[in-house]
């Protein structure tokens, strides 16, 4: 009977040895597992060990290469300023005014043809503000006759007063002006003069002074400004109206020279530019260019129309 019990009581011990053993090996490997999970966290990059509670991120997709459209080309992205809608449509139908409003103004107008820029635009048109009259520049057409015409209502007229309309309001504008600042009055001593008049015109001066000293004073036919209707010869008057000679120096002449440009005329022959321009001084010879053209033509500091367009001086004709 004793030796049942202490049998029964071998065995009970061993399972309790066992049950020890077995609980002991499981604590073990749980720490040693507890321990691996720490070093590794302490060991890796903080982004190479995924936060078990998110979600995971999905490995970033290799770049794709996007082609960029080919960058415009300046040339064909702006046109021509020529080939634009603006002058295009003023230069078919609206005025010359228009035309250079299109352009700008008066100061982009004048570089584009100075620069060569402006094919559209021609110089010896007869029947344009901008067109230039001289020595190496007949007009186009040869025998132009200028429309519509009229006379300066509130300028005396002392000979050939007509010119093209514009021309003569404008005329009127400053004379009022002159004479409301107190720089006297002035009379109109020539005008339009047409083809054929010119040919008379010329030829009296040759007759009188010989070719030379005719060309310095007086264009040939068909490269007069006077044939186009935007020139005026101009003289002082006072108690009566003197000469062309004496106009230079005249509290009219000095006022014009200053303030002229206001109302769209220049002077058109300076004194000490007739290498330029191929005539002797006449202070006296008002050329209509337009308001926006003028004040361009003031603004720059120019001397003469060659200048101001980007021309070859003309002191002789060909």
């Amino acid at each position: 009977m004793s030796e049942t019990r202490s049998a029964a009581r071998r065995q009970v011990l061993r399972r309790r040895r066992q049950r020890r053993a077995l609980l002991l090996l499981t604590l073990t490997t749980a720490l040693i597992v507890t321990l691996v999970v720490v070093v590794t966290r302490a060991i890796a990059p903080d982004d190479a060990v995924a936060d078990p509670a998110s979600d995971p991120v999905p490995a970033a997709s290799s770049p794709v290469a996007v082609s960029s459209p080919p960058a415009a080309d300046p040339a064909e992205a702006t046109p021509p300023i020529c080939e634009t809608d603006a002058v295009v449509s003023a230069l078919a139908e609206g005025s010359d005014a228009d035309v250079i409003t299109a352009f700008g103004g008066g100061e982009p107008f004048r570089r584009a043809v100075a620069d060569g820029t402006a094919p559209c635009i021609d110089l010896h048109e007869a029947g344009r503000l901008w067109v230039v009259a001289n020595k190496r520049h007949p007009l186009s057409p040869i025998d132009h006759w200028p429309s519509p015409q009229a006379r300066p209502q509130d300028v005396r007229i002392v000979s050939g007063g007509s010119l093209l309309a514009e021309t003569a309001a404008a005329l009127d504008e400053l004379s009022a002006d002159l004479v409301a600042a107190g720089a006297g009055k002035i009379g109109v001593s020539s005008g339009f003069r047409p083809y054929d008049f010119q040919v008379e015109t010329y030829n009296r001066h040759v007759a009188n002074r010989g070719k030379v000293a005719a060309d310095l004073r007086s264009a040939r036919p068909g490269h007069s400004e006077h044939q186009t209707g935007l020139a005026v010869d101009v003289v002082a008057c006072d108690s009566g109206c003197g000469d062309h000679d004496g106009f230079g120096g005249t509290p009219q002449s000095e006022w014009i020279a200053a303030n002229s440009w206001r109302y769209g005329f220049i002077v058109r022959y300076e004194e000490g530019h007739t290498d330029t321009t191929g005539y002797s001084a006449e202070p006296w010879h008002l050329r209509f260019v337009g308001q926006e053209l003028a004040a361009a033509y003031a603004e720059g500091g120019f001397h003469t129309l060659e200048e101001f367009f980007g021309l070859e001086p003309a002191p002789d004709y060909h």
